[in-house]
């Protein structure tokens, strides 16, 4: 008879107050929920075994872990694409619920191109307004709101395709901040980015006031935009700490297929 599965040990670590947050969100009633979330492919080992954790408003995660650790499952489980096969999510005082519309949770897709399918920028961001039912005048304002923070209003009669990397990826972060989430979700969002977007792309990450989570290799970048850090492997979280924290434990790092950032190496 087989063993039953050991969860690794998590590495607890202490959470400093967020530097952008004015309030401490330690204090505050979680925002997102997650108990025992278990999902597995067909045919495949789970892939997240028992994944529990809370994040609060104002906090801004990263989310980091070898290739193959199952970040993207986690989010699309999050945000109710997959039907989890164990545990709970809970957004605010409401459960996740599987394809269940959910307009206060926005997720950035890792391709940007996977977001836009509209003839020009400007219908691709008003597509998620037009579908919560807004009022047309509603839908217009929101449609200039996030052109103007994300910093595509010249590329707003642009088709999609015509963009580069970097203005695709800020169009579809605007598509997702025109919905008005509470919780916006970024997978991988500073890939295949040349060093002036990159710097864009970390600027309004900087700014942003919506509560966030992000999963990138990019580790300078979670240095510059996190105030808390999350290890995911083996399907579990691993970690939990500041960036500082986790990312200078090098046997952590190293023991999970990843390295010390050239920042913080003495």
């Amino acid at each position: 008879m087989p063993c039953p599965y050991e969860p690794p040990l998590l590495i607890a670590m202490t959470v400093s107050a967020p530097r952008f947050a004015t309030v401490d969100p330690r204090a505050n009633p979680a925002l997102l929920a997650i108990s025992n979330l278990s999902y597995g492919y067909p045919g495949c080992e789970p892939i997240l075994r028992s994944v529990t954790t809370q994040i609060h408003p104002g906090e801004r995660i990263g989310l980091i872990g070898p290739n193959g650790a199952g970040k993207t499952t986690f989010f699309h489980a999050v945000c109710g694409l997959l039907a989890p096969t164990g545990g709970e999510l809970w957004l605010g005082d409401r459960p996740i619920l599987p394809r269940e519309f959910r307009p206060e949770l926005g997720l950035v897709f890792q391709n940007a191109s996977d977001q836009l399918f509209s003839l020009t920028v400007r219908d691709d961001i008003a597509f998620g307004p037009v579908n919560m039912g807004l009022e047309e005048a509603e839908v217009a304002e929101r449609v200039e709101m996030a052109l103007q923070l994300t910093g595509t209003t010249a590329l707003a009669d642009r088709a999609p395709h015509h963009l580069s990397g970097g203005e695709r990826r800020m169009v579809a972060i605007a598509s997702v901040l025109a919905m008005d989430p509470q919780f916006v979700i970024y997978d991988e969002p500073s890939a295949n980015l040349d060093l002036r977007a990159r710097r864009r792309l970390i600027h309004f990450l900087q700014a942003a006031e919506q509560t966030f989570m992000v999963a990138s290799h990019d580790l300078e970048l979670l240095l510059e935009v996190c105030d808390r850090l999350l290890l995911l492997d083996e399907g579990y979280i691993l970690a939990d700490g500041t960036p500082q924290e986790v990312l200078a434990n090098a046997d952590l790092m190293l023991n999970h297929g990843l390295e010390v950032p050239s920042l913080l190496r003495l």
